[in-house]
């Protein structure tokens, strides 16, 4: 059950509940007993599972709260964020230009980032996207090995491009 889904102590609906004790023993019981017995404890009644009858624990709702919030935060500290970076350039690219944009790939590879390699083509340069291809194997052959091609080159209307991934994923 969702956390915003638990029902406490009123918000319970059912003349009787299943209640699980401390000892994981359940039993039956109508729900003023069950209410009665929580308040005697300072505690919540609390449903854990909407069955017939409703299955409900005796517990601190506000620890109780607490503590999944901390889990969730704990499992998203985990969590790696991978990133996907674009870099752009033209068939008609200078050596000087693709070396400068092939360290940019490099860098964003090193950091852990996924990386779109696109070539953008103009009016007539549509009827040569072998010169792409040219260009997107010099960006390889620049990155030497620290890479994987996730999904190779290929046209995409005027653009033609290719996803790269880091191949010591952290």
């Amino acid at each position: 059950m969702a956390e915003r889904d638990l029902r406490i102590n009123q918000q319970i609906k059912g003349r009787e509940v299943r209640l699980i004790g401390d000892d994981r023993e359940q039993r039956v019981l109508p729900i003023a007993q069950a209410l009665e017995m929580a308040r005697e404890q300072g505690l919540d009644l609390v449903e854990v599972s909407n069955a017939n009858p409703p299955v409900v624990k005796i517990m601190n709702y506000g620890k109780f709260k607490f503590e999944n919030e901390k889990k969730i935060r704990e499992s998203k500290k985990k969590q790696k964020l991978l990133k996907l970076k674009e870099i752009r350039m033209q068939p008609k690219i200078d050596d000087h230009d693709l070396d400068f944009k092939s360290k940019h790939i490099k860098d964003f590879l090193t950091e852990g980032n996924k990386v779109k390699v696109t070539v953008r083509f103009k009016g007539r340069e549509l009827a040569h996207t072998e010169f792409g291809y040219e260009v997107l194997k010099g960006v390889l052959s620049r990155i030497e090995g620290e890479y994987l091609v996730d999904k190779q080159a290929a046209m995409e209307g005027r653009n033609m491009s290719m996803v790269l991934s880091p191949k010591n994923k952290k």
